[in-house]
């Protein structure tokens, strides 16, 4: 059983009287320009998507006024959890829901949960190395041993031999992870249980795992503030999020041999195979992607939306803005740094929006 899992059973267990008082505080007070005829949709999960989310009520509100979407960052692991217990009324991850968990919600919900991709994103290798301006490459043997703890200085030969004439220091690293349960951390994971025996052996894939080198920070900002704040430290964050705070982020060698930059073009091309063969839920990894040109750390971010909405007003709602997310709402993705998803996937989603049903 992984460790998110057992949280969401842990938390299952708790009081329901307890549990409904929660949340009705997080629902009570309705957000600044609400009315009492507003209707109101909340979701939470994944800070990898969240500047997405931010943008897009935000233009959404434009289209159809009578709804507010809120938001809250707080990581995947805590929105499987609080649209699994309708907490909320959708989910943000950047990991799908594996068997168990699917069967969970099933058990809570007496539904089906359904993913819904909203777009591509990726996790770079962020980092704070005074003195070099030149942009570091990767490998995924160096990433993994980084984070296992067993690299521990910049100067080692397995970075260095990755970016020849670099005058690398011989100064300690700082590794920094998540200290929540994270999209973030589950695509970070994936990927280094594809490249590395050991990692998958000894750590492997999981929103939450225990981590064998680092300190903690809560949330993408979190990481993006720590990696900011302490020189000669590494992390891993989504792209938006080093981008937006203007951090160092590395390129990584993929599965081709090829070092890439994560941009719209190689996260596009590590997706471009997987929207072929996707599974008809939507669930895949598309890390360690091949092809010259894929980014091999890139991911689809999801909405998660139980299959049977008893509102049917939230349910209109719902389906409304998810059509608007895959068509209109596209057009806001580059500049925040995710990459739109291909039209062949949005086909099909379009179509599996019609899962989304009203108890009988």
């Amino acid at each position: 059983m992984d460790v998110i899992t057992r949280k969401l059973r842990l938390n299952a267990s708790a009081p329901l009287a307890f549990l409904t008082a929660i949340a009705l505080a997080a629902l009570i007070f309705l957000p600044s320009g609400a009315s009492a005829d507003t209707l109101l949709i909340t979701g939470g999960g994944s800070t990898f998507a969240y500047p997405m989310y931010a943008k897009w009520f935000e233009e959404y509100r434009k289209v159809a006024p009578e709804v507010r979407f809120t938001y809250q960052p707080t990581g995947s692991g805590a929105g499987i959890h609080d649209v699994m217990l309708g907490f909320v009324d959708f989910g943000g991850t950047d990991g799908p829901l594996n068997k168990v968990q699917m069967l969970d919600f099933s058990t809570h919900r007496n539904c089906e949960v359904l993913h819904f991709p909203m777009a591509l994103g990726a996790d770079v290798p962020i980092y704070n190395l005074p003195g070099i301006s030149h942009e570091l490459n990767f490998t995924p043997e160096a990433l993994a041993r980084i984070f296992l703890g067993q690299i521990t200085r910049w100067d080692d030969p397995a970075i260095a031999v990755a970016n020849p004439g670099v005058a690398l220091s011989a100064h300690e690293i700082s590794v920094v992870h998540r200290s929540d349960a994270s999209g973030t951390t589950y695509v970070w994971t994936d990927y280094l249980s594809k490249v590395s025996r050991d990692w998958k052996e000894r750590v492997g894939t999981s929103i939450a795992v225990l981590w064998p080198a680092g300190v903690p920070a809560k949330g993408n900002a979190g990481v993006a503030r720590e990696i900011s704040q302490t020189p000669y430290a590494i992390g891993y964050a989504e792209l938006t999020y080093a981008v937006q705070n203007k951090i160092a982020y590395g390129k990584v060698k993929n599965a081709a041999g090829e070092f890439v930059k994560a941009d719209f073009a190689s996260v596009t091309a590590a997706a471009a195979g997987a929207a072929q063969n996707l599974p008809d839920d939507f669930r895949v990894s598309i890390t360690n992607a091949p092809g010259a040109a894929a980014y091999p750390i890139a991911s689809f971010t999801w909405m998660l939306i139980p299959s049977v909405v008893a509102d049917s007003a939230k349910r209109d709602a719902l389906i409304g803005f998810l059509q608007w997310s895959l068509t209109k709402g596209q057009d806001y993705l580059e500049p925040l740094s995710y990459a739109r998803l291909p039209g062949t996937l949005i086909a099909r989603e379009e179509t599996a929006i019609s899962k989304i049903a009203s108890p009988r």
